[in-house]
């Protein structure tokens, strides 16, 4: 006699597949004889389970449980889905606030034209108020080796103009058959204030 198939785990069991996909157990899930009650509208202590949900119930929101390591767990009344939305706001701005600077490039010649340059100035400008670093280069080739002083006047004129939005990080110095310089960028107060002077 065949049997039918089994079914996969937890598969008749909504509550089993919700609590997987929920960060925080709110409401029936908490299973706690008693929880600690934290937060706005709610006279902080320890409360049974029973009349925390209660409460919750009262003000229309949900009992979240904040700290579930704690003894007995942490919980809060509040709105479960704005509670997440800040959460993931408050994600948001973190990574933007850490984000990773990247060395971003400019390349010259030593024979670059003076719109060449001013392009490449707000090129540069940019990537530095962008919180990037910069590296600029001036590539020499063939013959071109014999006009260093070229490049390095090149390389310090662009420093001069990206004064007030990157610092030099030292003086040009060659590579091979490239003379560079790096900059990295001043913090945006010192920028603002000076272009107020």
């Amino acid at each position: 006699m065949a049997f039918p198939p089994k079914a996969p785990r937890g598969a008749f069991n909504p509550r089993f597949r919700k609590e997987q996909q929920q960060e925080h157990r709110t409401n029936q899930m908490i299973r706690v004889p008693e929880v600690r009650l934290v937060g706005d509208n709610i006279e902080p202590g320890i409360f049974p389970l029973a009349d925390a949900l209660k409460m919750a119930q009262e003000q229309q929101l949900d009992l979240v449980e904040i700290s579930p390591g704690a003894n007995p767990p942490v919980c809060k009344i509040i709105d479960y889905n704005k509670f997440l939305y800040d959460e993931k706001k408050k994600k948001k701005e973190m990574k933007a606030k850490s984000k990773t600077s990247e060395v971003k490039e400019v390349r010259f010649t030593p024979n670059t034209d003076d719109h060449d340059f001013e392009f490449k100035c707000k090129h540069a400008e940019k990537f530095l108020l962008d919180g990037n670093k910069v590296k600029a280069h001036v590539q020499f080739k063939g013959r071109a080796i014999m006009f260093k002083e070229r490049g390095e006047l090149l390389l310090l004129k662009f420093a001069d103009r990206l004064k007030d939005v990157g610092a030099l990080e030292g003086m040009p110095k060659m590579e091979g058959k490239r003379m560079l310089v790096m900059f990295a960028p001043k913090s945006q107060k010192k920028v603002k204030s000076s272009d107020k002077s």
